[in-house]
């Protein structure tokens, strides 16, 4: 008799997921379970080139992986079974979330895929959100709702929605910002089926994963025979903590390949974001002010090490408490990934979606360090660096695009043609919360936008 088949579908089909999620069902498939496969696609059609690479290729790509000593280590990663052609109405993808043996429907679309803003509200004057909201499938919430819609019909459409991207408490935020649009567009019935049917367990991943360089084709062929057009490359360290609370209990048996089931995974959460994620982003904005490219260099730049150290030493740990982590470690072998010169992971990639990072990433810890009664100095430091970044886009000096998916061109254009651009700054609520309004916070942002501009070398 043959074992239940299921299906994960993933949404968003890109480098991470393929260094990732692929890789950890791919460890299992490689123990002798194989009841799970993945089928993946993209909301977007912007990376059909690796879609039609991998159906030539049955879905097979290489895995490489390489330490900060250099040690590589190449494998090939059959979990995909089944990538999936974009088209313009989505109805393949639409159509495998609605297939009954599909009991996970995980995604990672970046923070800004979430659309939400400060007060974790959909950001409704969004393009993206409104089409949407008439009908459309630009976004998450759009195909999420078409998807559940449809398993409604299901003699058991029960199904976990699991988001994979760095987002704080990101399975609520994706719940609440689901539950918000279906509002909207007035699907009640799909909300009460949705308390009963589906879980939205929070998550953390971790793994640095650059866009794969153009030589990595050719040496995966000089390493291993294989040609390959869709390779992926990513750092040794590989860690997943999801909250096991999948529907009905019906997952793979991740915990045997190394992911932590957890009950929470807000200490985890908070750490990865505050002492991995905003140093990273911070250490490519300044790094690039610096004339640098690459985040290893900019790592390596003494400079741009200390402001990131200093942020983590000065005002994480002291917010963050004994959380069960040992902070000052953590803090260390982050820094010491981020010197890996063989990932030459780019600040253009870690540098992007600042305007999502501040809000989700950074306000935390400067309002929790002003509510405890200390100036968080080291963390101002951050969205000063990012201010001095952007003014040189502004004036058309980044040495690379600037990409951001909430990128408002015309209002920051504006910010920086204004009278005062350190206060338009300073009082933008969508950044900074309840700072928006604290003179003290604004003076010593000025502060550190002068010493931000100390970095600029070109």
């Amino acid at each position: 008799m043959m074992a239940q088949q299921y299906t994960w579908l993933h949404i968003g089909l890109g480098s991470f997921q393929r260094a990732h999620q692929a890789w950890y069902l791919n460890e299992l498939i490689k123990s002798g379970d194989d009841a799970w496969a993945i089928a993946a696609g993209n909301i977007r059609n912007d990376s059909e080139h690796t879609i039609e690479a991998l159906l030539a290729q049955n879905g097979e790509y290489v895995l490489e992986t390489v330490s900060p000593h250099d040690e590589r280590e190449y494998e090939v990663i059959r979990s995909i079974k089944k990538p999936i052609r974009w088209q313009a109405d989505l109805a393949p993808l639409i159509e495998e979330g609605a297939a009954e043996n599909t009991k996970v429907i995980a995604f990672t679309v970046t923070e800004a895929g979430y659309y939400l803003d400060s007060r974790y509200h959909l950001d409704q004057d969004n393009p993206s959100i409104q089409a949407d909201l008439k009908g459309g499938h630009e976004t998450i919430y759009g195909i999420i709702a078409k998807i559940l819609k449809k398993r409604m019909q299901l003699a058991d459409g029960n199904v976990t929605l699991l988001c994979c991207d760095n987002v704080r408490h990101n399975g609520e935020r994706f719940h609440d910002g689901l539950v918000e649009f279906l509002t909207l567009t007035g699907h009640l019935d799909v909300i009460d089926w949705l308390k009963d049917h589906a879980t939205t367990p929070n998550t953390m991943v971790d793994r640095i994963v650059p866009r794969p360089a153009e030589d990595l084709p050719a040496r995966i062929q000089q390493q291993t025979g294989r040609i390959d057009q869709a390779p992926v490359m990513g750092e040794t360290f590989i860690q997943w903590v999801i909250e096991d609370n999948f529907k009905d209990n019906v997952r793979p048996a991740l915990e045997k390949v190394g992911v932590q089931l957890v009950d929470s995974v807000i200490p985890y959460e908070e750490a990865k974001i505050r002492v991995l994620n905003v140093p990273h982003a911070a250490i490519a904005w300044a790094g690039t002010l610096q004339g640098e490219l690459f985040i290893h260099d900019s790592t390596l730049n003494e400079r741009v090490r200390q402001a990131a150290y200093d942020y983590v030493t000065q005002d994480v740990i002291p917010s963050l408490g004994d959380n069960g982590i040992d902070l000052p470690q953590y803090r260390d072998v982050v820094l010491e990934r981020f010197t890996n010169p063989h990932i030459k992971d780019t600040n253009q990639r870690v540098a992007a979606d600042g305007f999502s990072k501040i809000p989700a990433q950074i306000q935390p810890t400067l309002i929790e360090r002003y509510r405890s009664g200390a100036r968080p100095e080291a963390t101002a430091l951050l969205p000063a660096l990012f201010f001095v970044f952007m003014e040189q886009w502004h004036e058309g000096r980044l040495p690379y695009t600037y990409q951001d998916g909430i990128l408002d061109e015309a209002a920051v254009h504006a910010m920086y043609q204004s009278a005062d651009p350190v206060k338009v700054f300073a009082q933008d609520k969508a950044l900074f919360g309840e700072l928006a309004d604290n003179a003290d916070f604004e003076a010593l942002l000025r502060e550190k936008i002068e010493e931000a501009r100390t970095f600029l070398i070109f």
